[in-house]
């Protein structure tokens, strides 16, 4: 019996200041990056997709963007973060 199937993970690239879509608010909206990995017996091995997606933390509306873009406003935002830490690197890994 092969076990087989996919995980998602989801990385935190960046917070930044943008004037959201939907609510027209001056808000912070978190950059991530979204990640959908196949996976043997448990086991992660490579990618399958791989999305990026802006937040806003005031409406909760998402938006998808392109990996050149992402990558844009993640330069725009590449300075420290709370505590000295940097953007830069994925914060946190999350399953969902």
């Amino acid at each position: 019996m092969i076990i087989f199937g996919t995980k998602g993970y989801l990385y935190q690239l960046a917070i930044l200041t943008l004037v959201c879509g939907q609510c027209g608010n001056p808000a912070a909206h978190t950059l991530r990056k979204r990640v959908t990995k196949f996976t043997l017996f448990f086991v992660p091995l490579f990618p399958i997709s791989t999305k990026y997606l802006t937040q806003c933390t005031f409406c909760g509306a998402e938006q998808k963007i392109t990996k050149e873009q992402a990558e844009q406003l993640q330069a725009q935002g590449a300075g420290d973060g709370p505590g000295g830490r940097p953007y830069g690197q994925p914060q946190q890994q999350q399953r969902f």
